[in-house]
């Protein structure tokens, strides 16, 4: 099921089934790809332009160059070989998804729920 950031009210599963069926993929991945502190820098940086943001259109226009640029670094990481083809993979599919302040809100939500489940998996 494709990402969708836009739905008015978001899906139910966005940050439930969702977020445990990416957190299971990257959990297969094995302990030494996606490792928590990694994904954390990436969680971290889309928290500072989400709060930077807020709930603001115009910032959200303002800012989006910016926002995009993750999938850079992204890249960057994966060719470094910090994260796995999974996690560049979720992650470019979120960024394209996010298209608006509303969006990279609920982007930082998903992901949180993600992170949540992957440290239940990995204790």
């Amino acid at each position: 099921m494709p990402i969708n950031f836009s739905a008015t009210p978001p899906a139910p599963d966005l940050f439930d089934s969702q977020a445990k069926a990416v957190a299971d993929r990257l959990n297969e991945a094995g302990k030494d790809a996606n490792k928590s502190t990694q994904i954390r820098r990436f969680y971290d940086e889309l928290v500072g332009w989400q709060e930077r943001i807020g709930t603001d259109e115009a910032k959200f226009t303002q800012f989006e160059a910016f926002v995009r640029m993750l999938n850079a670094k992204v890249a960057y990481a994966k060719g470094r070989k910090l994260v796995d083809d999974t996690f560049e993979s979720w992650f470019r599919e979120c960024i394209q998804a996010t298209t608006s302040a509303q969006a990279l809100t609920l982007f930082r939500l998903h992901f949180e729920a993600v992170l949540g489940f992957l440290k239940a998996l990995r204790g």
